[in-house]
């Protein structure tokens, strides 16, 4: 569940023990370096465990740091599964672009055509918001993510872990509420939108949205580590334990076990860094979208909530652009209870990177310093 503030977003993972699927040599040993000891700056700022992938073409540099679990302290799987959160997106505006390219559904289409009477009520009209308005945040649609009783103290958590949603019930959540805006005239991130994306994937295909995922990308691109596990709140192993913090100065809460409906097809997909790195590198490479929609895809506006974390990050449909000393990188960002992933890729497609990291901070100094160790991370990563 992708969390609207820049801390609880962008506190992306990463990981300890270095190795290597190619021969070392002087520019990957470079990487394997940078990498692991970034990960070690990561948890020495008070994050649990990390665990790190770079893959230049098809050369993996992988790397992890601190535990897994901090009542054992067993170490930090290299590259166990994770939640991945709003990285989800990604995943469905490419299946979503599928259907435009096959002619099935149009980004300017109003969503009230595909799902009358969904958006609704309270001045929502979905005769008023777009395909494309969903994919790019730009609805004005309620993010009621926060309001969640999960996510307010440890024993609201305990109580409400197991929660189930169905999507009809978060879009109705956040039809409760006005729209922050009128449709298409600034940004916000809602994961209402991509609950609807969701919506609009089974309206048109008659399949479930995750069903959809498996065929059009899974199967093809054989990341058979990646999946949505639905009601099934625990994690496969090998896996580190996520822990939130709910208030400053309190302590780390496990919250690992968790059903993840809440967030659907907004962030409920579980994968590894490695499935996640081969996906990145495939959408770049244009292997799952024809050219008009890829460009589709990296059509960005501003992302104004994000301009604290880094002047200039930009949100296309599904996917950011983050600037950077050699350009820039497209990535998303993704967040769980606990846990959190931040994953780029070169525009060229050469090499991704996936960061995870298994504690979420309260503390605004600690989470903040997190997050500029992180950026600074990735970019020394991508740009090699």
């Amino acid at each position: 569940m992708a969390a609207a503030t820049a801390g609880a977003v962008l506190a992306a993972a990463a990981g300890g023990g270095v190795g290597s699927a190619a021969p070392p040599a002087a520019d990957h040993r470079s990487t394997a370096t940078v990498l692991q000891h970034g990960l070690d700056d990561l948890h020495d700022l008070g994050i649990s465990g990390t665990q790190g992938l770079v893959r230049d073409g098809n050369r993996v540099t992988v790397a992890r740091s601190g535990v897994a679990d901090l009542d054992t302290g067993a170490p930090m799987p290299v590259d166990g599964y994770l939640r991945i959160g709003s990285t989800t997106k990604t995943f469905v505006s490419v299946v979503l672009l599928q259907l435009v390219g096959e002619g099935r559904i149009g980004l300017d289409d109003p969503i009230e055509r595909w799902l009358p009477g969904v958006v609704n009520g309270n001045g929502n009209d979905g005769r008023r918001v777009t395909v494309r308005q969903v994919l790019q945040h730009t609805s004005g649609l309620y993010d009621p993510t926060n309001d969640l009783d999960a996510l307010k103290s440890p024993d609201e958590f305990l109580a409400h872990r197991f929660d189930h949603y169905t999507e009809a019930q978060l879009v109705a959540i956040a039809m409760r509420n006005p729209p922050l805006f009128a449709a298409g005239t600034h940004w916000s991130y809602s994961n209402t939108n991509y609950v609807l994306a969701g919506m609009l994937i089974k309206r048109i295909t008659g399949h479930l949205w995750y069903a959809e995922v498996r065929s059009r990308i899974l199967m093809p691109l054989h990341l058979t580590h990646t999946f949505y596990p639905g009601d099934r709140p625990t994690l496969p192993q090998p896996h580190g334990e996520g822990y939130r913090q709910f208030a400053p100065g309190g302590p780390l809460v496990d919250t690992t076990v968790f059903n993840p409906t809440v967030t659907a097809s907004a962030g409920g997909l579980v994968s590894t860094n490695t499935d996640l790195a081969r996906f990145w590198q495939a959408m770049a490479r244009g292997q799952l979208l024809r050219p008009g929609q890829l460009a589709e895809l990296h059509q960005t506006v501003l992302a104004d909530g994000f301009q604290g974390i880094r002047p200039g990050i930009r949100y296309g449909l599904g996917i950011m652009w983050i600037p950077n000393r050699c350009g820039g990188s497209w990535a998303h960002v993704g967040s769980m209870p606990g846990m959190s992933t931040l994953a780029a890729v070169t525009p060229d497609g050469d090499r991704s990177t996936v960061l995870y990291l298994a504690t979420e901070l309260a503390d605004p100094d600690r989470a903040k310093a997190v997050v500029q160790r992180e950026m600074a991370l990735l970019d020394d990563l991508i740009c090699g």
